[in-house]
């Protein structure tokens, strides 16, 4: 009969070290640990989201949320670190498209990318889409058998897009397997129009949030007064996109509202705070 208690000194083996696993963005300041240093402490930048951690990144649509994932893929690939990349929307041959191209943006060697992501496409099978259990075994054998240290699911709703009754109960299975493999997440979810657009609820309501231990929520805002123009300084009709750590459990993080861009190349550029930007533009 296995043991469902611990004293908490015998979890000590089995602690998870706390570090960052870079996203290549300025996300890599936003999250934090604190150290002793002499008498005191100091707030450190972790260097990324923290290790073993499952985030769910959730947005409007085109708010940039597969941009930003790709981006940590591509950027951990040429680390010569694996990752399983679950698409779930988008065909995977399109995948490869939209990654050959930001990664000769970015100057990465895009024969590291093409070795190290992993790809399933669920978009195309039913099987997969549909039956939790299929795709877990499926993740499973290409996780042993391709080394992967990060998973990527693009987009988990996509799982429970026509019964999002079920939203709470599919989350936590691949949650509890993202943990049992030992694998760092990444969650995708999509927003209902009607959702608020600064909240970390998404389709299924609240049960991606409330389960995953960290939330980054994207947005972008049309300017359409002008008001909004002369706030923001600039014209009527453009876009002002903003990422924020709406939540995380395992460490330190920034919970301000950042101001970034989506580049020509595709790539997600953070800027500054929103009062910064907001400051510097008045300033002008």
């Amino acid at each position: 009969m296995s043991k469902d208690f611990y004293e908490l000194q015998e979890l000590e083996s089995k602690a998870v070290k706390l570090f960052g696993i870079t996203t290549g963005t300025r996300l890599d300041e936003m999250f934090w640990k604190i150290e002793r240093e002499g008498e005191g402490f100091v707030k450190k930048p972790l260097g990324g989201i923290p290790f073993l951690s499952v985030i769910n990144i959730t947005g409007l649509p085109d708010s940039g949320k597969s941009v930003l994932a790709e981006q940590f893929a591509i950027v951990q690939a040429s680390k010569d670190y694996r990752i399983l990349f679950v698409t779930v929307e988008s065909p995977a041959n399109f995948l490869y498209t939209s990654m050959k191209a930001k990664a000769e943006y970015l100057g990465i060697d895009f024969s590291k990318v093409l070795r190290n992501i992993i790809v399933i496409d669920a978009s195309m099978n039913d099987e997969l889409r549909e039956n939790p259990k299929a795709l877990m075994d499926t993740m499973a054998y290409a996780i042993r058998e391709k080394h992967t240290s990060n998973v990527i699911m693009d987009s988990i709703t996509g799982l429970y897009e026509h019964k999002e009754v079920m939203a709470r109960q599919i989350v936590r299975v691949f949650f509890n397997f993202l943990k049992k493999w030992r694998q760092t997440g990444i969650f995708i979810s999509q927003k209902r129009s009607a959702q608020i657009s600064e909240s970390a609820e998404a389709a299924g309501g609240l049960a991606v949030a409330h389960i995953v231990d960290g939330t980054i929520v994207l947005d972008k805002k049309i300017i359409t007064t002008r008001w909004e123009s002369n706030l923001y300084n600039l014209p009527v009709g453009s876009v002002l996109r903003t990422i924020r750590i709406d939540g995380c459990r395992l460490t330190g993080h920034d919970s301000r509202t950042w101001v970034f861009e989506i580049t020509p190349g595709g790539t997600i550029n953070i800027i500054s705070p929103l009062e910064e930007y907001i400051s510097k533009k008045e300033g002008r």
